[in-house]
């Protein structure tokens, strides 16, 4: 560093040496001479002459003044930065480098975003609060900046890119602290078939098997091991054959929403399905007791389809299991209130005249051994809008 200090203090020097030699009283003296010589005008070598006198001192002057700045200019990118330098650079050099300093010295801004909300906020296909919604930004999820204009900014998080209000976004270190806080390392597989093993050896037994681009959560690096979470046990894969990510949460369009929540819909539709026909524990019943049940279901279901007569007395059943009634089929039936049939009599003249329909009959066997097609209902009426489960003129609940 003292020796190119050295030698920027002699260029200098002799910069300073021709310009005042060059503005030295001799030079000015010669001329004035020539100029005196003459009455009028100044001949036009006297006038060349004085015209190269000022081109030198100019020249040196704008030498001295352009050192001077470029001087000022690079002391500023960095005092270490500039000593250090060649000082033979030519001045497309030294401002490519000065450039190149500054560039280091820049700090990028961060496109990160993160929602601002306690559980979502609409993406839209303009800047507009009436515009289309694409997709929907959920609480700790993320995404990349893709341009901003007053009060808004378009967001590209996972497959949907869509316009969000800058109220409910997080910027710069706030969307990096919640980032941190929320995301998570993924390791994808890069390989086939990739094992997972119990420890982190090749003879280690192994867990499972990920298929290339599966992912699983990642745990740490450990040598040539990556540690994971797999299916809620610590294992571990091959560092060589995996890429590990930090992942955040991405935004939903509005077509995956929508599948989704079809999805979502026939999955409570099959679950509720299959309650309503779950099999039931079958009960004990004396030959009487069936056709007490076949009578009260012939009787109240009578003209309805066969499964509105399991119906019936699949509630009937659902009675007996209960702890709110009695355990008998005919206690059941015959409590006080319950069945206006078993109070008028019609239905031992069905049972004394062995007039119950086959069906009935049929129906009061499958429910006693556990059949059942309307879940936990314990009671049905005529329908009449009542919220539950309408199978032919009743509606059970």
């Amino acid at each position: 560093m003292k020796a190119n200090c050295k030698k920027w203090k002699c260029l200098l020097f002799i910069m300073a040496a021709a310009a005042a030699f060059t503005a030295s009283p001799v030079s000015t003296e010669a001329a004035d001479t020539k100029e005196s010589f003459t009455a009028g005008k100044p001949s036009s070598e006297q006038k060349a002459t004085s015209d190269k006198m000022n081109s030198e001192v100019n020249i040196v002057g704008n030498t001295a003044a352009g050192l001077g700045r470029a001087e000022q200019s690079l002391t500023t990118a960095g005092a270490a930065d500039i000593l250090d330098a060649n000082i033979s650079m030519e001045k497309e050099e030294l401002i490519a480098f000065a450039k190149k300093s500054a560039k280091k010295e820049k700090k990028e801004k961060s496109t990160l975003v993160m929602a601002k909300v306690n559980e979502f906020v609409n993406m839209r296909q303009d800047a507009d609060q009436d515009a289309e919604k694409v997709g929907v930004l959920y609480k700790d999820c993320g995404g990349e900046i893709v341009e901003q204009i007053a009060g808004w900014t378009k967001v590209k998080s996972g497959e949907v890119t869509g316009w969000i209000k800058n109220d409910y976004l997080y910027f710069d270190d706030e969307a990096k602290k919640i980032a941190n806080d929320v995301g998570m390392l993924t390791a994808y597989s890069e390989t086939e078939t990739l094992r997972v093993r119990k420890d982190a050896n090749v003879q280690s037994g192994v867990l499972g098997l990920l298929a290339n681009g599966e992912a699983v959560e990642a745990i740490a690096e450990e040598g040539d091991w990556v540690s994971v979470s797999y299916e809620g046990t610590k294992g571990y894969v091959s560092k060589e054959y995996v890429k590990v990510v930090f992942d955040i949460d991405k935004a939903e369009s509005m077509a995956v929403i929508k599948a989704r929540e079809e999805a979502e819909r026939a999955r409570a539709a099959a679950a509720a399905e299959a309650k309503r026909i779950a099999q039931k524990e079958a009960v004990l019943a004396t030959a009487s007791e069936v056709d007490i049940l076949a009578a009260l279901i012939q009787c109240e279901a009578g003209g309805e389809p066969y499964e509105g007569q399991v119906a019936v007395g699949a509630v009937v059943m659902n009675r007996v299991r209960s702890g709110g009634y009695p355990n008998t089929i005919t206690d059941v039936i015959y409590a006080s209130g319950q069945f206006v049939p078993a109070s008028k009599g019609k239905m031992e003249s069905l049972i004394l005249n062995k007039n119950i329909k086959a069906s009935c009959v049929q129906a009061a066997n499958e429910v006693i051994s556990g059949a059942c097609n309307v879940g936990d209902a314990l009671h049905f009426r005529r329908n009449n809008g009542r919220d539950g489960l309408v199978i032919g003129n009743h509606v059970f609940y």
